[in-house]
């Protein structure tokens, strides 16, 4: 059996989505800029795209400038608008458990001259409003807070965010990439002047994602080249990913509250059954605010990395924390700040369930996970002196 339980890394591109998008790789294949017929058709299917996004984020077209991907959204959004208020305001404010897409960006604004402040989480991995409002002031340029973080799930209080920091005149940015599958994100709602959002995490393509730049709000270029998006962002329009991700926005809207209702029940019963029927184990997030899909844990006495291996073995996908950071051996920046000891984040996993998964995975999942465990225990020196199997001499 292949078991896919790393949905907040990628998903599957939904068959309603390629289906739309295949005219546009062969028929309608002009360049959306070109002034020929064959450009206009695509133009005024890109047109479309923008309309149909704009319409489910409670914005308007001329608000949403496509991007290559959620990593490019969220690097727009926080170098520009910092760059662009240089002479005013050199700070920017994110939270200790943002995307590496947002804490590279950040490192790199502090390398070139700006202070960045990292706001603390409490140990459920939800911002620590008090210690923002302390933070945050009136040389702030632009405060970041993901909506959904990609670890542990857990639903940040965006809202009270934006507050304090139109308080101080700042700008604030959300990465709304993990949200956007199980929340409805309405820019208005959210009080966000910028809002990242990525095609594949929704059933869309790989490749293309969009940034929310609220009428008024201006930003440095972050891609320079032709004049597409208004000569806000150079490139050439990938008209077909640009067509699927509003299909498959438009889609993920019209299912949610059923995906949303099959999911919670799939992730709950995995959930309680790994807490009953495993021992040394321990919830990483909150059990309340908390997206319906993404389950954390960390294991005694064992790696993450052997987890995942051995899973993978038996077809089960999983991740030892977000895919952009799969390939280090560094323990969850995460876990990290939500006062997860160094050797427990060591041994955690990220299970995430998505609308195509069944109850007949999550009990083979259950069962993997309980035998791999008991395996990887048993050449454990620790587990066995904890076990008394070895006496401390």
């Amino acid at each position: 059996m292949k078991v896919y339980l790393d949905h907040c890394s990628t998903t599957p591109c939904d068959n309603v989505v390629v289906d739309k998008m295949i005219p546009y790789f062969t028929q309608e294949f002009g360049n959306a800029d070109s002034l020929h017929g064959f450009g206009r058709e695509t133009a005024k299917a890109v047109a479309e795209a923008r309309s149909t996004i704009a319409q489910l984020l409670n914005c308007q077209p001329n608000e949403v400038y496509f991007t290559a991907s959620g990593t490019e959204a969220d690097n727009w959004a926080l170098k520009g608008s910092a760059l662009s208020r240089k002479d005013t305001r050199k700070k920017v404010v994110i939270s200790a458990i943002e995307h590496h897409a947002i804490l590279n960006s950040a490192e790199w604004l502090e390398h070139n001259g700006f202070e960045v402040a990292r706001c603390p989480v409490t140990s459920n991995g939800i911002v620590d409003l008090d210690a923002l409002e302390k933070i945050v002031d009136d040389n702030t340029s632009v405060v970041s807070v993901m909506y959904v973080n990609n670890e542990v799930g857990t639903i940040q209080p965006v809202q009270s965010i934006a507050e304090i920091a139109h308080k101080h005149g700042a700008l604030f940015h959300t990465d709304c990439v993990q949200a956007v599958p199980y929340l409805k994100v309405d820019v208005k709602e959210l009080g966000a002047d910028m809002v990242s959002i990525s095609g594949h995490k929704f059933y869309g393509p790989k490749g293309v994602g969009a940034l929310f730049i609220r009428n008024g709000v201006r930003i440095d270029k972050l891609v320079h080249g032709g004049g597409q998006e208004r000569s806000r962002r150079g490139g050439t329009t990938n008209t077909p990913a640009v067509v699927g991700m509003a299909e498959a926005l438009k889609l993920n809207a019209s299912e949610m509250e059923e995906n949303n209702k099959h999911i919670k029940l799939l992730r709950d019963t995995f959930r309680d059954r790994v807490l009953n029927e495993i021992p040394y184990v321990h919830f990483n997030g909150d059990m309340e605010q908390c997206v319906p899909s993404v389950a954390n844990f960390s294991f005694e006495y064992v790696e993450g990395e052997g987890i995942l291996m051995m899973m993978d073995l038996k077809g089960i996908a999983v991740s030892s924390g977000s895919a952009c950071s799969s390939g280090s051996l560094d323990p969850s920046h995460v876990l990290l700040a939500m006062g997860v000891p160094i050797e427990l984040a060591h041994g955690s996993i990220r299970f995430s369930f998505g609308k195509h998964n069944t109850m007949e995975e999550v009990e083979y999942a259950v069962q993997s996970l309980k035998q791999i465990l008991a395996t990887l225990r048993e050449m454990s020196p620790l587990f066995k002196l904890r076990e008394g199997e070895i006496h401390n001499v």
